[in-house]
């Protein structure tokens, strides 16, 4: 069904010692003001407002995105720059290129240095989170929506505004746009989806069709990888996706939804330098938290598969236990736990071992059926989807997803017509298999820092010896990133979506929580073993020849390295980059005991 209120897209920023003034370039109609000074937004017919500076004295930009509020005051938050992805269900969809903070406030000059120097701080925090990699948005239709709701709502659902209608879950900027819900903004306001957005056009035996792939990442307990896992008490989970498999042929039109978010218990694994921390299980009422969950869960997306690919044995097996125990106890009708030891069953590269896991919830998946559509009338509905989890809902959940979607990509073309029993057909398959990789490495980027492991078998349907190469490189660089940058990379994303707000008076009436202070062990034990490695390597190389006192010397630096790796890894949270604003209440975390599996 077409969106019928569309959202300005080329817009002139002009910009004035007082006021910012954003006038459409195509038709305008309306002119949005701004005063720099109160704060107030409104929108003014156009011809009624004289602009005090030229007309070429303005900056392009192609939307707005909303405000937020940094120590220095107000910013205003635009798209610079886009990125066209394709045309999906009748509209251009674009992937955000460029973005601009700008200052309400026109100079500095009543902050204090150490305000200047944390606010440039939030600065580049804002930035970063705008400069993710995956950030989409249209200017007609509702990415935050699957075709299937987009189809089971009244018509004057389709009235509102994108932005106001948009499912909370998914509006990446809702807190920057928090202001503005207003009917007055609604061609302003330009909704945000975090995610991957691939839009495809094939031909297959002659028939035109486009096939897309819409992922969208959930605003509520998202976070990094380390620092956010497991549920919270009002049933949210981290790194929770839906993603949509969406066939388009004229007016006929398939979606097809899975679900992958953290396994639903209180549980964490914060980095302590270890190449994998110790996974924790609280005390608290695991059974409460699961059963909020997949009762959202059930509501929003009918009977649940429960699809749990983390190990049985080792580490991982309390917590397999722990989900197994909350479903039983829990009881709810219309879920089902299939769990499926990944690595137990794949060991040996013998992926193919995965189809012992698509025969057992085959059924369920005709059951399940997806959503289709002609011409607007509705012809099948989904009624249940399989929420797929791993221990980072990343690699192995991707691969299972990647094969449940071919399932029913090969089921939606054969009732279409488009192909028949034993075709084949290796453009598509080449595509499907990229895209899907693709997918893989964007919501891994955003989640852990780095590409997806085993993709490999996505591209090409095996694993392989440079896939496990490529897999050993991002294992390494997830560990420095997940240890040692990943807490300025969890405050951009709580300060963006408004999981932290900055205070009135913040780093002069009121303590600022960047300006906490590391502990003396931080700098004095790398500088220690930098010093130490350095010694060692030098006492080994440079002599001619090795004396007793040159073997002493060895002994000694050599003890030096290991007792100060010892005590780094003793102490190992010490070193770690950890958030500092705190949003999430991870500080106790640092030092308090907790159950280990």
């Amino acid at each position: 069904m077409p969106d019928q209120l569309l959202i300005h897209d080329d817009i002139k920023l002009y910009t004035t010692s007082d006021k910012f003034y954003l006038e459409p370039t195509i038709n305008p109609t309306e002119i949005m003001v701004i005063d720099r000074v109160t704060g107030e937004a409104t929108i003014k017919a156009y011809g009624t407002v004289k602009i005090p500076i030229p007309a070429n004295a303005y900056r392009p930009v192609c939307g707005f995105l909303g405000t937020i509020k940094l120590i220095s005051g107000l910013y205003l938050v635009v798209a610079k720059y886009r990125i066209l992805v394709g045309r999906l269900n009748g509209h251009d969809i674009y992937e955000l290129a460029g973005s601009d903070i700008i200052p309400y406030t026109r100079s500095t000059i009543h902050l204090t240095n150490s305000q200047i120097e944390d606010n440039n701080t939030y600065e580049r925090m804002v930035r970063a989170a705008l400069n993710t990699p995956g950030i989409y948005f249209s200017y007609g239709y509702d990415l935050t929506h699957t075709l299937q709701r987009l189809h089971s709502v009244a018509p004057e659902f389709h009235k509102m505004s994108i932005a106001n209608r948009a499912d909370p879950r998914f509006l990446w900027n809702g807190h920057l746009l928090r202001d503005y819900s207003q009917e007055q903004f609604a061609r302003f306001t330009l909704p945000l989806i975090e995610g991957f957005v691939s839009i495809n056009h094939v031909s297959v035996n002659g028939h035109q069709i486009t096939w897309s792939l819409v992922s969208r990442r959930c605003v509520d307990r998202a976070g990094t990888r380390f620092f956010m896992r497991g549920v919270d008490a009002q049933g949210n989970v981290a790194n929770f996706v839906e993603t949509e498999q969406i066939v388009e042929r004229g007016g006929e039109k398939s979606s097809f939804v899975q679900t992958r978010g953290s396994i639903p218990l209180y549980w964490s694994q914060y980095p302590d330098i270890r190449y994998k921390p110790a996974v924790s299980l609280s005390h608290d009422d695991h059974v409460a938290a699961y059963t909020k969950h997949l009762r959202d869960q059930l509501q929003r997306y009918g009977n649940q598969v429960l699809v749990n690919l983390i190990d049985q044995r080792g580490k991982e097996e309390a917590l397999e236990r722990g989900y197994r125990a909350a479903v039983a106890a829990s009881a709810l009708p219309g879920v089902r736990y299939e769990p499926f030891d990944f690595h137990a069953e794949c060991r040996g590269m013998r992926y193919y071992r995965l189809n012992v896991l698509i025969d057992r919830i085959t059924h369920e998946q005709t059951e399940f059926g997806y959503f289709m559509s002609r011409g607007g009338t509705v012809l099948l509905r989904q009624s249940g989807v399989f929420r797929t989890n791993c221990v980072d809902c990343l690699d192995r959940t991707n691969v299972v997803q990647s094969l449940l979607a071919r399932l029913q990509l090969t089921a939606v073309l054969k009732l279409l017509a488009v192909i028949s029993e034993g075709d084949a057909h290796p453009h598509l398959d080449q595509l499907f298999n990229t895209v899907w990789a693709d997918h893989a490495d964007m919501i891994s980027i955003q989640y852990s820092g780095t590409g997806a492991l085993k993709t490999d078998f996505t591209r090409t349907g095996k694993r392989t010896h440079m896939g496990l190469v490529r897999d050993g490189i991002n294992s390494l660089t997830r560990y420095y990133k997940n240890n040692f940058s990943d807490g300025f990379r969890q405050d951009s994303i709580d300060l963006f979506l408004g999981k932290y707000v900055v205070h009135d008076g913040e780093g002069n009436t009121a303590l600022c929580p960047l300006r906490r202070d590391r502990d003396w062990k931080y700098i004095t034990f790398p500088s220690v073993l930098l010093v130490a490695m350095s010694m060692f390597c030098a006492s080994a190389i440079l002599p001619q020849r090795y004396s007793n006192e040159v073997l002493l010397y060895l002994m000694f630096w050599g003890a030096a390295v290991g007792a100060t790796l010892s005590f780094i890894f003793r102490h190992g949270k010490e070193f770690v980059d950890w958030p500092r604003l705190d949003a999430g209440g991870l500080a106790a975390s640092r030092s308090a005991p907790a159950q280990s599996l």
